[in-house]
């Protein structure tokens, strides 16, 4: 089982894109309410804030699952360990709990740079090794490189995508899926059905996305400012949705709305798509 799916961690919270007393105010009110998970990334620009964030708070780095990940501009050789070093001294710790590669190289090839990722480790630099934003074709090719290394691919995951080509690389390789854009940005709050099945469970449309994909076996990260929303973000683990209400939702998926995509982001790679 992937580190990132230890009871109390399948649900992260989320920094981007808050720094200073925001995040410092985020960050408290997420860790009272019970967040332990919290993730970030160089391409934030935000990880010397968490870090204040997390001394600020008085809580202990030990008590927590810190994601961070490495921005593809310190993919050369000659950059990555000392990014990541970089990273941990923003943050305040030794180690990262789980160091990621934020996109796949833009140079063409991942398999340099998975083995930077696996060098990462083997120096203490993080406990665990994953990936975020590989397709597919990347999972297989990361599992074959890292075999049995990857503990997780952090990927747009809501219930307006269809993902269902990474879910079977997922149960293919054995790498575990986590969320972003859990809620397509809110973008969901368009389709009443969230809401209908919701009042059935006592639940709100953005707790019926996120409790959606955790029983599709996904893990969920989620941000927001506000502590009634950051507490229901996690008051997901109450209740199941039934066969015919996750079979309901699956139907949205067919919308294929994506958040990220190449206009937004230029290292992003060519989707996974079941239209064929």
């Amino acid at each position: 089982m992937s580190v990132c799916f230890k009871p109390g961690f399948e649900r992260s919270f989320g920094t981007y894109p808050l720094n200073g007393k925001e995040l410092e105010d985020a960050f408290a009110a997420a860790y009272e309410i019970g967040y332990r998970a919290f993730d970030t990334a160089q391409m934030y620009g935000n990880e010397a804030d968490l870090g204040n964030a997390i001394r600020a708070a008085n809580v202990s780095p030990t008590e927590l699952l810190l994601t961070t990940k490495v921005h593809p501009d310190n993919y050369p050789e000659d950059r990555f360990l000392k990014s990541v070093e970089t990273s941990l001294k923003a943050l305040g710790v030794s180690q990262a709990d789980v160091l990621l590669l934020h996109w796949p190289d833009p140079a063409g090839s991942n398999r340099p740079v998975l083995s930077l990722l696996r060098e990462a480790k083997r120096h203490g630099l993080a406990k665990e090794i994953g990936v975020s934003n590989f397709t597919a074709a990347m999972m297989h090719e990361a599992h074959s490189v890292l075999d049995g290394e990857i503990a997780i691919n952090q990927v747009e995951f809501h219930p307006l995508l269809d993902q269902s080509i990474l879910l079977e690389a997922s149960y293919r390789t054995g790498i575990p899926l986590a969320s972003f854009s859990s809620v397509a940005r809110g973008e969901i709050f368009r389709y009443p059905e969230f809401g209908q099945i919701g009042e059935s469970y006592g639940k709100t449309a953005a707790q019926v996305a996120l409790r959606w994909i955790l029983q599709k076996g996904v893990a969920i990260n989620t941000m927001s400012t506000k502590p009634e929303n950051i507490k229901a973000n996690f008051e997901v683990m109450d209740f199941i949705l039934s066969s015919v209400d996750m079979r309901r939702i699956d139907a949205l998926t067919a919308i294929n709305y994506r958040c990220v995509d190449k206009t937004k982001v230029p290292w992003a790679p060519e989707w996974d798509t079941s239209e064929a």
